[in-house]
């Protein structure tokens, strides 16, 4: 297999595009050339089977979406309120919206999942490490709630996501950063803002 670490994350992004706009069963190699402009033999030469293929777009997929840490440092700066949790939610909305294609392309995963032991495995534990993180991060930096205010939030907010980017007309773009608001009131109450 090649090792041109540019290269396959390049074929990785391309496998990304393809699985957003195709599903599952339009993601072969053949594809993945075209999507990425190269030769055709070019995926197969980096990844060995399609397994393989859905399992290193589920690694790039939160490769691509991972903040660095300047970017967790900053959003703790300020109080460590309600107001701050809401910021940080609507800025974790944005940004998994902002990756339209990288999204979808998870959904895919996670269905394909259901058949591909492999890739359930590797979702599952990647999931699962993120809940973690976040719940250990929201612990440690003095944020009101506990664990399950994450998880609840965790859920809820993909959902929102979810209907964002399959079903637009169901809520108003301009809607969105008031329907985060209410998930956040509603999980973590106490006083309402003066508007």
């Amino acid at each position: 297999m090649r090792q041109n670490p540019a290269r396959r994350a390049a074929l990785l992004d391309a496998a990304i595009e393809v699985l957003a706009r195709e599903g599952a069963r339009g993601l072969t190699f053949r594809a993945v050339d075209a999507e990425a402009q190269v030769p055709v033999g070019t995926a197969s030469n980096y990844f060995s089977s399609r397994d393989e293929l859905f399992t290193q777009v589920g690694h790039r997929y939160y490769e691509r979406l991972e903040p660095d840490a300047a970017v967790l440092d900053a959003a703790l700066a300020g109080p460590r309120d309600r107001d701050r949790v809401t910021e940080l939610m609507r800025d974790i909305v944005e940004r998994v919206a902002g990756f339209r294609s990288g999204y979808l392309a998870l959904l895919e995963l996670r269905l394909e999942s259901t058949r591909r032991p492999e890739l359930r495995e590797l979702l599952s534990k990647r999931i699962r490490a993120d809940l973690d993180f976040n719940i250990r991060n929201h612990e440690e930096s003095g944020l009101p709630g506990d664990a399950t205010t994450v998880v609840v939030l965790y859920l809820a907010l993909n959902w929102l996501i979810l209907d964002r980017l399959t079903l637009p007309d169901v809520f108003p773009e301009e809607q969105f950063d008031d329907l985060v608001t209410e998930v956040v009131e509603r999980i973590l109450p106490g006083p309402r803002r003066s508007a």
